[in-house]
């Protein structure tokens, strides 16, 4: 497989900047055990439109690209949909997929407005639709949760929901596109290994940022000054 760009000490999390044929095509089917993405949809979210959707306060400028002009290619999908056991798949809508019994919905809370009242990701899972109501509407959000990395970013905590519909067998998430690392963030905090791929160098970046903060703010908490008290209290019931 291909060498990651960055990883974390123990290789649990490997990250990639490239186009993710680069990557799949190394990986052969299996080699995790689900993918959990959310690709571009081809409608064009990367054009600008953000700036113009300032309505609670002032909205980020994330400038005019390309990247969402046009939806991941049938010869991508089908690579990515057969490389795990399991697959969620956001803007499932916009794609041809097979029949789902489940599909994941995330309700954005998000008032009236020209974004979505919903988004939808599809799913191979085996068991019946789930909601999740999150509110992510300008400024604002649910648990205050930090935005404005990416003008498609979705919220960690979503991220976490989607994670945990799948099979407790599912220890290694992989995201082929990565935007600004959300899906390892929630990964990581779950416990997950992860493998990401991001094509753009500044969103790749700021995805290793986030992992690599979120990996050291849980080895702080885990080795941290009640963690180190913890340790004679349990030496005394052995």
């Amino acid at each position: 497989m291909r060498t990651p760009d960055w990883q974390s000490k123990d290789g649990a999390v490997q990250l990639h900047c490239c186009d993710c044929m680069e990557l799949l095509e190394g990986m052969g089917k299996g080699a995790v055990d689900a993918v959990v993405t959310d690709p571009p949809y081809g409608i064009g979210e990367a054009a600008g439109k953000n700036k113009s959707r300032g309505r609670l306060a002032v909205a980020k400028d994330y400038g005019c690209a390309q990247w969402d002009d046009q939806p991941v290619n049938d010869e991508r999908r089908i690579i990515v949909l057969g490389m795990a056991k399991w697959c969620i798949w956001f803007g499932g809508n916009y794609y041809p997929m097979p029949p789902s019994s489940c599909w994941l919905v995330w309700d954005k809370e998000n008032g009236a407005s020209d974004f979505a009242d919903c988004e939808l990701a599809w799913t191979n899972l085996k068991k019946a639709v789930r909601m999740i109501r999150f509110r992510w509407n300008g400024m604002l959000r649910a648990n205050k949760e930090p935005r404005g990395d990416h003008p498609t970013q979705k919220p960690v905590g979503v991220m976490q929901w989607a994670i945990k519909q799948l099979p407790d067998d599912a220890r290694t998430i992989c995201d082929p596109f990565m935007g600004s690392g959300t899906t390892g963030v929630a990964a990581v905090q779950l416990g997950r290994r992860f493998i990401g791929c991001e094509i753009d160098p500044k969103y790749f970046q700021i995805a290793v940022d986030r992992i690599q903060t979120e990996i050291e703010r849980m080895e702080n908490d885990m080795f941290g000054p009640m963690a180190e008290a913890a340790d004679p209290v349990q030496e005394e019931l052995i």
